[in-house]
């Protein structure tokens, strides 16, 4: 292996982390995916198609990682009922931690094909061609699921019993 292609790979592990963070919620779930995708990375790094982007290629591996850590958590139904939430850092405003947390919540309600699409194309910035051929879709479902995604999540954040609307706020009572 290349240093150049050790250093690609190297330079993926911020945007694997926020995205297996982001599918997962949880800090000790997300980092356990992205060390089983730099293992397979590094492991079987000789099939990788020179021609691909190794971006797009690494997403793809944890995709796949995380549809086995589904079907898997599908076979034990006693691990299903975590729902312990990640733990959000201190930010100068406490509703800020409030609003993330509920944005979490909102994430986490929609179903997972559309959440892998959205925090793709939304945090890892990557094309609709990078995101169909790491998850192994075509363009069209790609933007389909975005489109479903980000709708429900509209759809959401207009509920008047979520706390994350625009326009809730805090108010002091004697």
């Amino acid at each position: 292996m290349r240093a150049q292609d050790e250093a690609a790979i190297v330079a993926c592990i911020p945007g694997l982390r926020r995205y297996a963070r982001g599918l997962l919620g949880g800090t000790d779930l997300a980092d356990d995916l992205v060390q089983d995708t730099l293992e397979r990375a590094w492991a079987r790094f000789s099939f990788w198609q020179q021609r691909s982007d190794v971006r797009a290629w690494m997403f793809g591996i944890m995709h796949n990682r995380f549809v086995d850590v589904l079907r898997a958590r599908r076979s034990r139904p006693e691990d299903v009922a975590n729902d312990a939430l990640p733990e959000v850092a201190v930010r100068p405003r406490q509703t800020d931690g409030l609003e993330l947390r509920d944005l979490d919540r909102l994430l986490q309600r929609l179903p997972a094909e559309q959440r892998e699409v959205l925090l793709l194309i939304v945090t890892e910035d990557l094309t609709y061609r990078q995101v169909a051929d790491a998850l192994a879709i075509p363009i069209g479902t790609v933007m389909s699921r975005l489109s479903r995604a980000r709708d429900r999540l509209r759809k959401d954040l207009q509920e008047p019993g979520v706390p994350f609307a625009a326009d809730a706020r805090l108010q002091r009572v004697k």
